[in-house]
């Protein structure tokens, strides 16, 4: 059916639709692969490595033998892979997209076999490589944000969960990010995504909610840089401190008993290690009390103390914005509640239910 070499931008509008392939090695695609990408590597990593000293060393034919080994006894289990993860119910279920690092040898040599079986495979221009520098440009644009902002335990990661529900434009950061963006933020989560991995993630979700809403700002949480053990990419960052804040004001005690309700229920080892880790911070007789209330399972007083340190140090982080400072528009909410809070956002924010 075909094979059409296609620039990055097409590739990643494809990607939505059609099934992609990385056949990059299985460590390359362990670090960081396009979302939603399947792998089929064409060499694993010790084949890899010994095609690539051979290409450095001897010849690009003498590569080209080598790999020809490795690829052959592999291709019938390859296009059984590939006829498993074609997305179904698409208008041509075989179309796929195939990319390798620098959309050379390894992209060709599967594209030909998928092509040589009656798929239509498009190849991506520059391989991965070219993906990661449209990452880059893409993070460091001025897209429209809107901040959703609001003091620890104010439920704002559930508020916008229920603003996308209302169909608003929506990029969740610490979704993205495996982390809650506190020292608690990876107790009962799985391992982080590498940096790398984070800014692909990332980049795809904002392009697809400019997609989907192309005249509207897109919801963000009002985040510190650094997220767990991956940050923001500086540019991005640096744009999200300077555009409009809409802060959700909610009495400290709803809060509290929203993060009673959200931590006491997580385990009691984790919730000690977090409140050792800004032990410097909440300083010595906080920190002291704070694990005695939570060994009396007291986590009224052990959160108490906790989030009291925390609106501190949000406060800190507004203050700390630069000149000209963002306009902070205030919404004051009685209780976290998702739904009811959103509603009452949209309201005075955009004059609407």
């Amino acid at each position: 059916m075909g094979i059409e070499k296609i620039p990055v931008e097409q590739f990643v509008q494809l990607s939505h639709v059609y099934t992609v392939i990385d056949v990059r090695s299985d460590a390359e695609y362990a670090h960081a692969h396009i979302p939603g990408a399947s792998s089929i590597p064409l060499f694993n990593d010790e084949e890899r490595a010994v095609v690539g000293t051979i290409y450095k060393q001897q010849s690009r034919e003498d590569a080209i033998k080598q790999g020809l080994d490795f690829f052959g006894p592999k291709m019938k289990e390859m296009l059984l892979q590939a006829e498993g993860m074609i997305k179904k119910g698409n208008a041509d279920e075989k179309t796929v997209l195939v990319h390798c690092w620098r959309g050379g040898m390894r992209s060709a040599a599967v594209a030909w076999l998928l092509d040589l079986y009656g798929f239509k495979v498009f190849t991506l221009r520059g391989g991965y490589k070219a993906f990661r520098n449209w990452v880059l440009e893409e993070l460091g644009r001025q897209h429209p944000f809107q901040i959703l902002g609001g003091n620890t335990g104010s439920g704002k990661t559930i508020v916008l969960q229920s603003l996308k529900e209302l169909n608003e434009p929506v990029v969740d950061l610490e979704g993205l990010a495996g982390h809650k963006g506190s020292a608690f933020g990876n107790i009962g989560l799985p391992k982080q995504p590498s940096q790398e991995m984070f800014e692909n993630k990332l980049a795809i979700s904002i392009r697809l909610e400019k997609e989907k809403y192309p005249n509207n700002k897109i919801w963000l949480e009002d985040e510190s840089q650094r997220i767990g053990t991956v940050n923001i990419p500086q540019e991005m960052w640096t744009h999200m401190r300077k555009c409009e804040i809409v802060f959700m004001d909610i009495p400290f005690t709803a809060r509290l008993d929203y993060l009673v309700d959200t931590y006491s229920a997580l385990d009691l080892t984790a919730l000690h290690d977090a409140i050792l880790r800004i032990q410097k911070r909440l300083g010595g007789l906080e920190t002291k009390t704070a694990i005695s209330a939570l060994e009396e399972k007291n986590f009224h007083g052990c959160f108490d103390i906790l989030l009291k340190y925390y609106d501190k140090q949000y406060r800190k982080g507004l203050d700390n914005r630069q000149e000209p400072k963002p306009k902070i528009q205030m919404i004051f909410a009685e209780r976290v509640n998702d739904e009811e809070n959103a509603r009452l956002i949209l309201k005075q924010n955009n004059g609407r239910d």
